[in-house]
């Protein structure tokens, strides 16, 4: 069972990346699923989340309007596309997965039981 991520890199300020999860050994339709990113000497933030079926989405402020997130259960991935990046978007993202079978989802990292490896993000100025 893992998550392994792709779409990381390196990107000027102004410009969009998009992070792709992918789920091995489960089911993503039964799974609320999540994005949190690291900074250098911060803690873990939680960015967005998205419900089995992507019925509900939630991002937090600080990317809301420029983040959005989905999910294609057909792939059994997910994706996390960010335009309009900022230097301060710079971090390692995780994505993460947690079994629920509601319609909602958490943005609490010890709620998620299967995590991503992580993928850096770099925006510069």
């Amino acid at each position: 069972v893992q998550l392994v991520e792709s779409g990381g890199g390196v990107v000027q300020a102004g410009g969009s990346l998009r992070l792709s999860c992918a789920a091995y050994g489960f089911t993503l339709d039964e799974y609320g699923i999540a994005w949190f990113r690291q900074a250098p000497g911060k803690d873990n933030e939680w960015i967005s989340c998205i419900s089995r079926g992507g019925r509900s989405t939630y991002f937090a402020d600080s990317v809301k309007g420029r983040f959005t997130i989905s999910s294609d259960n057909a792939k059994n991935t997910f994706y996390l596309q960010m335009n309009t990046l900022k230097p301060e978007d710079t971090a390692v993202y995780y994505c993460a997965a947690y079994r629920n079978l509601g319609y909602s989802c958490s943005k609490y990292v010890n709620v998620y039981r299967y995590w991503g490896q992580g993928t850096q993000v770099t925006v510069s100025s």
